[in-house]
């Protein structure tokens, strides 16, 4: 099995409730006979990119292993959701997305207990999100891709990371895709970071 690892992760999503979210939240985007719900697509996209994938294709690492990943999706599958999510009311389709992630981040915390990032919090001892852009190359003109700052190609992304302090690891809360060209201080970018995280 190359991809072992992935069982730590195939069994957060579903103790999270992140995979069982997203499929509810997405059930208006799915086709009445459709085999594949857009909530395991989803997750099964991240799932390839958390074992190492680089592109939507690579998918077929999990495809290979279903044992391990149950029944995934055809690219062509996969692409018409992309269609269908970006064409028809996007931003519902985004706001169905950050629910079902908030409502699953909400559930890992609380079974967290003392070890949640909320144990503890106050306005003396708040939590802190962290903001950083990093440059992403691209070895090819993909949309979105343009000269960066440092005299590369590629895209300039603005992250923002919830601190877990000096006994924890940053937990990334939300991406904002922007091209290479972007400022990294970009006030209204970081605004609407800022915003998307708070959710």
């Amino acid at each position: 099995m190359s991809q072992g690892g992935g069982i730590v992760l195939t069994e957060m999503l579903k103790a999270s409730g992140l995979t069982a979210g997203l499929s509810e939240g997405l059930g208006p985007w799915r086709k009445p006979f459709a085999i594949h719900n857009p909530g395991k697509i989803l997750t099964d996209l991240a799932l390839s990119l958390a074992t190492g994938g680089d592109f939507v294709s690579d998918i077929d690492r999990l495809r290979n292993q279903p044992e391990v990943y149950g029944l995934n999706a055809s690219d062509p599958t996969i692409s018409r959701l992309f269609k269908v999510l970006a064409t028809v009311r996007p931003e519902r389709a985004l706001v169905a997305i950050n629910k079902a992630r908030a409502a699953a981040r909400a559930h890992v915390w609380e079974q967290a207990g003392e070890d949640s990032p909320l144990h503890g919090a106050s306005k003396d001892k708040p939590l802190i999100i962290d903001l950083d852009a990093s440059l992403v190359n691209s070895h090819s003109e993909k949309d979105d891709a343009r000269p960066t700052w440092k005299k590369g190609f590629g895209f300039h992304p603005l992250c923002s990371y919830l601190d877990h302090g000096q006994l924890g690891t940053g937990e990334p809360l939300v991406t904002l895709l922007r091209p290479g060209n972007a400022g990294s201080n970009t006030i209204a970018d970081h605004i609407q970071v800022v915003k998307d995280s708070l959710k």
